[in-house]
């Protein structure tokens, strides 16, 4: 019951709850033709339609009840991008029950701890992931079902899973008669866990409402613009905060949707691109990484590929000139959480930027992007004090709206909101026009002589020189100033820079008192489940270093 006073005067419409099973119904009747098209972990192409997933989303449905999956009862994936996951996505939310994406990139001892916690019923899982759950099983005390998702014909002979099903067995000894059933659309539909450093995760617990929401609120022209006329490979993974959201985003709006499965490397990627004539991409700055190296160095161009949606970390200037100004493809900065489901900001030009110099524009696409309807946002200092937006000003960004959290799921980290709203912790800018830049985490900003000093801008700035593959900065703590920047730096192969000559290239972009105090080079950064570089380890690593005096 909604705790809103009620108008005397009623609108006179129909009530029909959100439910995530209105979207494979919607695409199945009006796009029912229109292609999916998976790498399989087997190693082949799969093809089949929009029709045809919600025929076999209808029996794994069927199935599911078989098992006694019941209302509210949560079924968990661990499980590449491809089309059973697609059906698992309808199957489990449609019928009522959850569904829980697993990051299968956890140690496995965090994905115990998160199958504990969520209660998980059913397990779904794709053969790369065998090993890993036979390992794990025995440690998973409430899931009574384990379902490898392949066929009879690469079923292990001997598992150490007892009563190991085939999912594909189970699939087709149930029928397609299936009418999804009706019911509150506040009513839990998927299950994410935060990809947090510190802590166990936390669960964010998304509705039917929400999740149907943000399927609307993401596919409008100023967020991520997807139509019929488009074919979308997500790269983003389905087991990260729902892909984005694209899962759903993208049959709503009648698409042709392409799955990479477990081959996410630049040249697996290129080739599906090419092949199935891929127009719009969604993923991380580290996965557009290895694409673009594997295009430069082939000397390869994109034929149809001409949208993606870059986010999960800040898009590094240098990638976002090399996708537009050498490959021709517009890129989309975004901004969201796990919280958030996720999206709350996307990039992009209005009207009145088009007449500006294009390096004006390249600082406006820099920045996460103006908030989609759907999300309202505020930047506040220490005190909780609302702080203006004119661009300068940075305080801790705050968000509210239909799709983002009220509480974690069990009441884990107790309340969680602050007058209404939810703290991100990123430390933010936003400008008159509504665009807002992140500078930095709220655990990550250096506070050097009670001035903060954003780590992501010299980030940015050091990827910019030639010779530099990956970069990150961390305060380390100086006896005068508290804290200062040390930027750690991973070289591209074959080239060479100096600490004195990346010092350099720093010299009048910045302020001389944001300079770092000096530069370490490693082999490698740690990236977490996510793609995120993990500088809570960086920190412990070099919590004892000694800055240079001079």
């Amino acid at each position: 019951m909604s705790s809103y006073p009620q108008s005397p005067l009623m609108g006179q419409m129909m009530s029909q709850p959100l439910l995530i099973s209105s979207i494979i119904e919607f695409v199945a009747r009006h796009y029912g033709g229109n292609e999916i098209v998976s790498r399989r972990v087997e190693g082949d192409l799969h093809r089949y339609t929009y029709r045809e997933c919600h025929q076999r989303a209808r029996r794994l449905a069927n199935a599911l009840h078989g098992l006694g999956v019941g209302l509210g009862d949560r079924v968990a994936t661990l499980a590449w991008n491809g089309y059973r996951h697609l059906e698992a996505y309808y199957a489990v939310s449609g019928s009522g029950a959850v569904l829980h994406t697993i990051n299968p990139r956890l140690f496995p001892e965090q994905i115990v701890y998160i199958a504990n916690h969520a209660e998980d019923q059913c397990l779904l899982f794709d053969l790369t992931f065998l090993p890993v759950v036979e390992a794990i099983a025995a440690q998973c005390k409430t899931v009574r079902h384990f379902v490898l998702m392949c066929d009879r014909e690469r079923m292990p002979k001997d598992s150490k899973i007892p009563d190991l099903l085939c999912y594909e067995d189970l699939i087709a000894s149930h029928s397609d008669e299936y009418t999804w059933p009706l019911f509150d659309e506040n009513s839990a539909a998927t299950l994410c866990y935060t990809s947090g450093t510190t802590g166990n995760p936390k669960g964010a617990l998304y509705s039917h409402r929400s999740t149907v929401l943000h399927a609307y609120g993401s596919a409008v022209p100023n967020a991520l613009n997807v139509s019929a006329a488009d074919t979308v490979l997500p790269v983003v993974p389905m087991f990260h905060v729902n892909a984005w959201g694209l899962p759903y985003s993208v049959p709503l709006s009648g698409a042709k949707m392409v799955f990479p499965g477990a081959a996410l490397d630049g040249k697996s990627l290129y080739e599906l691109f090419e092949s199935e004539k891929v127009t719009f991409s969604a993923g991380v700055p580290t996965v557009w990484l290895g694409l673009i190296n594997h295009a430069l160095q082939n000397k390869l161009k994109f034929s149809t590929f001409r949208r993606t949606v870059i986010g999960g970390a800040a898009c590094p200037p240098a990638m976002m000139d090399t996708l537009i100004d050498v490959f021709g493809i517009e890129v989309v900065h975004a901004w969201g959480m796990t919280e958030m489901s996720p999206l709350g900001t996307c990039g992009g030009l209005q009207s009145k930027h088009m007449d500006l110099p294009q390096a004006a524009q390249r600082k406006i696409l820099q920045k996460q992007g103006h908030a989609i309807y759907g999300v309202d946002m505020k930047i506040v200092d220490d005190d909780g004090k609302e702080l203006p937006w004119d661009g300068i000003s940075y305080g801790h960004l705050m968000v509210k709206g239909p799709w983002i959290i009220a509480r974690y799921f069990k009441d884990e980290g107790g309340e969680v909101l602050q007058d209404g709203w939810f703290p991100t912790g990123d430390v933010s800018t936003i400008d008159a026009d509504g665009y807002m830049q992140i500078t930095d985490r709220s655990k990550d900003v250096i506070k050097s002589g009670g001035e903060w000093i954003g780590t992501i801008d010299l980030e940015n700035l050091a990827m910019g020189h030639p010779a530099v593959l990956q970069a990150a900065c961390i305060g380390v703590a100086h006896p005068k100033w508290d804290e200062r920047p040390l930027l750690l730096v991973v070289k591209r192969p074959g080239m060479e820079v100096g600490r004195e000559d990346l010092l350099h290239f720093f010299d009048g972009k910045i302020a001389k008192w944001w300079m770092p105090d000096d530069v370490v080079f490693l082999d490698a950064l740690p990236m977490g489940a996510t793609g995120k570089i993990q500088k809570n380890k960086l920190r412990e690593q070099f919590k004892g270093h000694c800055l240079p005096t001079a």
